[in-house]
């Protein structure tokens, strides 16, 4: 019988079964930020157990809250830093040289085809558009894989998503992430991992597909993933081309990271997305989807562009090309956060740093902070947001604030109108 993706990604990482259907896994990435990890190292200091079991395989970051906004916020950071030190991690990227982690660890190589990773973060799902099994964890699972580098968990169940048909001009990856989990519900993938197939996903950038993976813990997924492919080889080479002779070389040997054919599945979806609209969420589940165009004219009081779903030069460059030469609406104030220095960089190499000043954006450094109503971007009671993140909670961005989750480009042409739209965007994309 065949095995999926995340079947053989077990087996190659089982360390122990203790349990039935408990498998104990060797990590081969624990990412950490400040605002789960400090729990975890203050837990295990009490404990007499402050040690790491790799400082080579662990990599933290400070970026919910950069710089810090307040007295607590400057203490968890500390507490990181500190142990960072303590530990000589060198992998650690403090204020100013950091990212929104699930951008920056991509971007410097820490993530393979066929690793295991956990991080105390959802949305570390999203490292799996690299062909890797990545998963959200608590605290004590937290501690355990900076204390043994190892992690517990039930045998994944796939979900098996085969996408058809092309994008056309004005829908994005964001678009058909929201679109699928309309289809399949906020818990339609629960405890599954979802397997992201299919001509559509084939073509996708690699920015493109960790927006789709990022979003899998909204339909209640462990991980997203996709399969390796001369894309992730793309990506990836300045850090993996001394070790291979060639590309097509790292092609074939991450190739042992694609299901079989035989392999099988808790469940097959086939999704044509050929006709597929903008999308737009409303209330506050990431289930409840409409088209852009059943919610024009629904009015903002923000629009922000970033977040780990988002914010990567793709992304900025999307909503660039829409905002060029205009402005935004008298009515609203709008923010871009890129996703980190290096996406920064070239924003602003590319123009496109001037294209949002000019637009009357507002830029700020890389953080997640407005994406979790932390700071930079947070909303008052009864406010509105346009956003480019990844959760539409109430109260997500803010007390008593409302957000709308859609793409960068509907974005953009939302802060213009200063109602939600895609007015003129199909015509200047086509036009690129």
């Amino acid at each position: 019988m065949g095995r999926t993706i995340a079947e053989k990604i077990f087996d190659a990482h089982r360390v122990d079964e203790p349990f039935p259907d408990t498998h104990v896994l060797k990590l081969d990435r624990v990412f950490c930020h400040e605002i789960t990890t400090p729990i975890a190292i203050t837990d295990l200091m009490d404990r007499g157990m402050d040690r790491v079991f790799d400082p080579t395989k662990i990599k933290a970051v400070i970026d919910h809250v950069t710089p810090a906004k307040d007295s607590k916020t400057a203490e968890q950071e500390k507490i990181l830093r500190d142990w960072a030190r303590r530990h000589d991690i060198k992998d650690f990227f403090d204020v100013g040289r950091n990212g929104v982690c699930h951008a920056i660890f991509p971007e410097k190589g820490f993530v393979r085809p066929g690793y295991t990773i956990i991080m105390g973060d959802s949305h570390t799902c999203t490292h799996g558009a690299f062909g890797a099994f990545a998963a959200g964890t608590g605290t004590t699972d937290l501690e355990v894989g900076i204390l043994k580098g190892v992690c517990a968990f039930h045998f994944p169940k796939t979900l098996k998503i085969v996408i058809k048909g092309e994008l056309k001009p004005g829908v994005f990856a964001k678009d058909l992430i929201l679109f699928i989990i309309k289809a399949l519900t906020v818990n339609g993938a629960t405890n599954m991992v979802i397997e992201f197939t299919g001509t559509a996903v084939d073509v996708m950038s690699m920015e493109s597909r960790m927006t789709l993976c990022n979003m899998a813990i909204e339909a209640g997924g462990t991980c997203g993933i996709c399969y390796p492919d001369m894309t992730t080889v793309d990506y990836l080479w300045d850090h993996i081309k001394d070790e291979f002779s060639s590309k097509e070389e790292a092609r074939k040997e991450y190739s042992k990271w694609v299901s079989d054919e035989d392999a099988e599945y808790e469940q097959i979806c086939e999704f044509d997305i050929s006709d597929m609209e903008p999308l737009v969420t409303f209330d506050y589940k990431p289930d409840q989807v409409k088209t852009v165009a059943e919610m024009k004219d629904t009015k903002v009081d923000q629009v922000y562009i970033g977040s780990c779903t988002n914010g990567r030069i793709e992304d900025l460059r999307i909503a660039a090309s829409i905002l060029k030469g205009k402005k935004i609406s008298n009515d609203i104030r709008a923010i871009v956060s890129p996703a980190s220095p290096a996406v920064y960089s070239l924003a602003l190499k590319e123009g496109l740093i001037e294209i949002f000043h000019e637009a009357g954006f507002c830029v700020t450094n890389p953080t997640c902070g407005a994406c979790l109503g932390m700071s930079n971007g947070v909303l008052a009671d009864g406010e509105v947001c346009a956003s480019t993140t990844n959760r539409n909670f109430n109260g997500r961005m803010g007390k008593g604030g409302t957000v709308h989750l859609m793409s960068p480009a509907t974005a953009a042409a939302t802060a213009i109108a200063g109602t939600i739209t895609n007015s003129n965007l199909f015509e200047v994309l086509a036009g690129e």
